[in-house]
């Protein structure tokens, strides 16, 4: 039951996770017709970080007082929040936001690969390995790069140098920050609050051009650093706590579910078939993914011949 139980919340997380995730690159783009990149990437850490403050005092927590630790937050906000910030803002000046989501995906393929080179994916179950690379069929049906330009190509490998700085970010703070007594929250506003300022010594370049007044893209720069980063980015760090670095990164192949659709219905992109059976391909490895495996017990219970069950109802009862 507890099993059961744990499943169902972890999936509700990973469910708001990827919905709040993937909505990222839709406000990005829209930010980027008032702000420049870098100015972007400034403004959602420190909304991001006012937020996560906010809820920190308010719940009575505190920021981490140990040096050691602030050290550590620094080298995760660089990889996890300041790097791959800017570099998706920078991307999405060439690729659309929908594009942006199905390359962002790669993360979990980069994430195991870290894992598995730290040691800490010592043993990867066939079903596992399945899922990740059921997801990144996906992920190529969606891109279609036969059918790609080299328009994009650097804003595409902005994109994807984000993805595995984010797989970077999420396997040091697995291994690093979680589980160490320092409360979520207080790890999280920190960290927000350490990429602020990381950031802040950017803005001479390419940061410092005038805000244009569009009340729409404003908006959107609220959003994303309320929404799509302060509170995105603690639910993020929840799951890392939980369900590990490679799990958290298995989101990323919800997100060109997400990206696709808000690119749809709000930007009047088409929907082909291609995109439809690259989604569907995409939900498919994510299930197996998430699967726990089989485990011994349960397949060598049925075997037990019958004579050799206890006879008294004590005995019976589990």
């Amino acid at each position: 039951m507890n099993g059961v139980l744990h499943r169902s919340r972890a999936g509700a997380r990973i469910g708001v996770l990827s919905l709040l995730w993937g909505s990222t690159f839709l406000w990005i783009e829209l930010a980027l017709d008032a702000l420049s990149p870098v100015q972007v990437a400034f403004v959602r850490c420190l909304l991001g970080s006012v937020t996560l403050l906010a809820i920190c005092f308010g719940t009575g927590h505190r920021l981490p007082g140990d040096g050691a630790l602030w050290a550590r937050v620094a080298v995760a906000a660089l990889f996890c929040n300041a790097l791959p910030f800017i570099l998706f803002s920078v991307g999405q000046q060439r690729i659309d936001s929908g594009l942006a989501g199905v390359l962002n995906a790669t993360t979990p393929l980069w994430s195991l690969l870290i894992g598995v080179v730290v040691g800490s994916e010592r043993r990867v179950h066939p079903s596992r390995l399945g899922g990740l690379l059921l997801g990144f069929a996906g992920v190529v049906v969606l891109f279609a790069p036969w059918r790609a330009t080299a328009a994009g190509g650097w804003g595409a490998l902005a994109i994807v140098a984000a993805a595995l700085s984010y797989a970077v970010g999420f396997a040091f703070m697995s291994r690093f920050l979680t589980g160490r007594g320092t409360p979520t929250i207080s790890l999280s506003a920190a960290q927000l609050l350490t990429a602020t300022v990381l950031i802040a010594p950017c803005l001479p370049m390419g940061g410092l051009t005038p805000v244009e007044a569009d009340p729409a893209a404003l908006t959107a720069v609220v959003v994303l650093g309320v929404v799509a980063t302060g509170i995105t980015f603690h639910l993020t760090y929840q799951n890392i706590a939980a369900e590990g670095a490679t799990n958290t990164a298995a989101v990323g192949y919800l997100l060109p579910v997400v990206s696709v659709a808000l690119g749809v219905i709000l930007l009047h992109e088409d929907l082909g078939l291609r995109t439809v059976l690259g989604t569907a391909v995409v939900l498919a490895g994510v299930g197996l993914i998430r699967r726990p495996p089989r485990t011994a017990v349960t397949e060598t219970a049925p075997a037990l011949p019958t004579r050799e069950l206890p006879r008294h109802e004590g005995d019976v009862r589990q």
